[in-house]
């Protein structure tokens, strides 16, 4: 049941040719966190060590007492590729949530099978949404990307603890509804002649510059290979 839908990964640059590990050598540990299929079969997904041969639902609980507090949502008009690409980083920076706004279903394929280990949900639009993160007992401030007059600069702003980055489509960018949802709008500098940048590089701009300025990067969880 592992290995279902699972994607092909690309090893680490300077890491074994084989991606994961094999069967557990010796007596299996007998904590509830391991998984009884992955001792005796292997474990070859694309996980950090620390998770090597846990169940699913362990990671995620594991990494539910330690995620941060920025959200990502994403317009999801045209089964964007990008929304898949997005999650992934989302799930590399640790978000607290990720956020679909429009149709239900996605296309999955660039998120790399991430999605299993972050908290996806659905909103029919960006007014649902901003209402979601507005009710949230510690309220989250909606932020779209787009370069609009009077959008502040990711490079010289001040960005909220508690904030969701919103994404538009790639090429329209965020839709009418979206932007009159947001509490703000930022732009990312950018010095050629092209008027935007793809969307998932957007969005792991925005949330590098929250881990910057947020996250604890003295924890060696920060530097995990």
């Amino acid at each position: 049941m592992h290995d279902e839908g699972r994607a092909p990964y690309d090893p680490m640059p300077h890491g074994p040719a084989e991606v994961g590990v094999g069967p557990w050598a010796g007596e299996w540990p007998t904590d509830a966190r391991y998984d009884p299929e992955l001792l005796a079969h292997g474990d070859r997904r694309n996980v950090v060590d620390r998770y090597r041969y846990w169940t699913v639902e362990a990671i995620v609980a594991d990494l539910d007492t330690r995620r941060h507090d920025f959200h990502v949502a994403i317009e999801n008009w045209q089964h964007d590729f990008n929304i898949g690409t997005i999650v992934r980083t989302a799930n590399a920076f640790l978000a607290a949530e990720v956020h679909v706004v429009g149709r239900k279903r996605w296309n999955r394929r660039g998120a790399m099978v991430t999605d299993r280990y972050q908290h996806v949900r659905h909103h029919e639009d960006a007014a649902a949404l901003a209402a979601y993160l507005h009710a949230l007992p510690e309220p989250v401030r909606l932020l779209g990307i787009d370069n609009l007059p009077g959008s502040e600069h990711l490079e010289t702003m001040t960005l909220p603890r508690r904030v969701c980055f919103l994404f538009g489509q790639e090429g329209p960018g965020l839709s009418e509804g979206a932007r009159e949802a947001c509490d703000g709008t930022f732009s990312i500098a950018q010095f050629g002649s092209t008027r935007s940048i793809n969307a998932s590089a957007a969005a792991a701009i925005a949330m590098h510059g929250w881990v910057v300025a947020h996250a604890d990067l003295g924890s060696a969880d920060a530097w995990r290979g």
